[in-house]
């Protein structure tokens, strides 16, 4: 059937057909570089990045552009605070911005345009504007005029008319109508400022992506994304200017993700529940942030909380040590194929189910990229997986066990990296999760290690009752041990 993508636009699941065949132009609105990302800011990076991974699994060639608004009120404001200047702020956000995505293992879109680098092609469209008499210069400030754009409000499904009842009564007295918005804003004493066919000034918000979706992609492309804080009224603006200006239509499929909510209360500063993704990488390991946004479909709600977040926690924690059973309890190579028939004799339904994966996966993803669906595909594999090693105790697996252990365990790899799970070997997983909790105990790795190795000589010295003894000393903190065929091993479970 193809992929099927909800479009905001027409409120509609449709089938996604490009404009130009094998080819996706694909735009999101990117950050405005002020201050740290926060984690609405890292859902929203991510639901994007799995739709630009998924449309390349699927073969398509895409361009993908995100911006960075380096130039805007709260910019100008900090810079001032500082005492410094507004490329100063950009850059120092700007590079804030990769260490997060990078640490995410969020992809660099193919381009990454500034808005300051695109000011000529927003004077140009505003232009264009003012010649149709859609846009109107008022004081030192130019207005695009809704009421010269009839379809306004189809995006948000909200009426014009409505609009300007509900709008307040102390509107700039600049605006023709109080829901006309800016499009050029003139320069204040201090401020930085361009050079514009109506005096010195900089561009409004709304224009930057009308201009650089145009100059990168083209008068119209094929996807556009966002929060669903955008919808109204930034993508709404970004209808109106880029098709009263272009005289086509602007993109043919939105898309949007949902809100975070922390604690099942919005995010907000004022509520003092507002967290940066660099705090919250300081205790929470980059993969099960990944794994909690995903557990979700994109465009639904999702709850951040100590509850949620651990459950994803133990959740990625189950998949990486069955990958790491399979890793010490196999052979590191395998001579051959093993025959279709000596797999499924080992254990037909996890055959089964491993082949089942790869349409499974495709299925979901085709279902308005249903990442919801597809976790739960990765952890019905992972158990059965897991019960199929229990079956052997702590024995090592040979022939068509081990072939078939092996292929379920790279089925399951291969289709979660393309959702950027897994990415990493399970033993280095371990341990960075290990230093993440660890900190939460007290204890120093040193220690730990320490004491599993007065363990090992206490059950070598067949002193077992010492051997339990630093078990339990070492649960009560915290630290899990596992004896497995190749050692040892440990893992925080506060």
């Amino acid at each position: 059937m193809g992929l099927q993508l909800f479009n905001t636009l027409t409120r509609n699941k449709e089938e996604f057909v490009p404009l130009e065949p094998g080819k996706i132009r694909f735009y999101v609105c990117g950050v405005t570089v002020y201050d740290h990302c926060h984690i609405g800011h890292a859902r929203s990076a991510i639901v994007f990045d799995v739709i630009y991974r998924y449309l390349m699994h699927l073969g398509y060639e895409v361009t993908y552009v995100r911006n960075f608004t380096d130039i805007d009120d709260k910019i100008i404001r900090r810079a001032n605070e500082e005492g410094t200047d507004y490329r100063t702020i950009a850059q120092r956000y700007i590079t804030a911005f990769y260490e997060d995505m990078d640490a995410l293992g969020v992809l660099r879109p193919n381009l990454e345009p500034l808005a300051t680098d695109n000011i000529p092609g927003m004077i140009e469209i505003i232009q264009k504007l003012m010649d149709k008499g859609i846009a109107y210069q008022s004081g030192t400030d130019v207005y695009f005029q809704v009421e010269g754009f009839p379809s306004y409000g189809r995006l948000s499904g909200r009426a014009l008319e409505d609009m300007m009842a509900g709008a307040r009564v102390e509107v700039d007295a600049n605006k023709r109508n109080p829901m006309d918005f800016v499009l050029w804003k003139g320069s204040k004493p201090g401020e930085p400022a361009w050079d514009s066919p109506w005096g010195p000034g900089r561009p409004g918000w709304h224009i930057e992506c009308s201009a650089m979706g145009n100059r990168f992609l083209g008068k119209t492309f094929d996807i556009h994304g966002g929060g669903k804080d955008l919808i109204f009224p930034h993508h709404e603006n970004e209808i109106a200017q880029s098709e009263a200006a272009f005289d086509a239509p602007f993109v043919k499929y939105w898309i949007h993700n949902g809100f975070v909510n922390i604690n099942n209360e919005k995010m907000s500063k004022s509520l003092g529940n507002f967290f940066t993704i660099r705090d919250v990488l300081q205790r929470v390991h980059p993969e099960a942030l990944r794994l909690f946004v995903l557990s979700k479909h994109y465009r639904s709600p999702v709850d951040f909380s100590d509850e949620t977040v651990a459950e994803a926690e133990r959740g990625l924690e189950k998949l990486y040590h069955t990958l790491a059973a399979v890793k010490d309890r196999t052979p590191a190579s395998q001579e051959g194929e093993t025959a279709e028939k000596a797999l499924q004799s080992q254990d037909s339904e996890l055959f089964q189910e491993t082949l089942a994966l790869p349409q499974a996966f495709t299925e979901a993803m085709d279902n308005d990229f249903n990442t919801a669906q597809v976790i739960g595909y990765f952890f019905g594999l992972q158990r059965h997986l897991q019960r199929f090693l229990d079956r052997f105790g702590q024995k090592k697996l040979k022939g068509p066990a081990a072939a078939l252990a092996r292929k379920a365990a790279s089925t399951l790899r291969q289709y979660a990296g393309i959702m950027g799970l897994l990415s990493l070997e399970p033993e280095v997983f371990m341990q960075e999760q290990r230093m993440l909790k660890l900190k939460a105990t007290g204890m120093m790795a040193e220690e730990v290690e320490r004491l599993i190795e007065l363990r090992q000589q206490a059950r070598k010295n067949k002193d077992f009752a010492e051997g339990d003894r630093i078990r339990k000393e070492l649960e009560d903190k915290g630290i899990q041990l596992e004896d497995t065929a190749g050692g040892t091993r440990w893992r925080v479970t506060v």
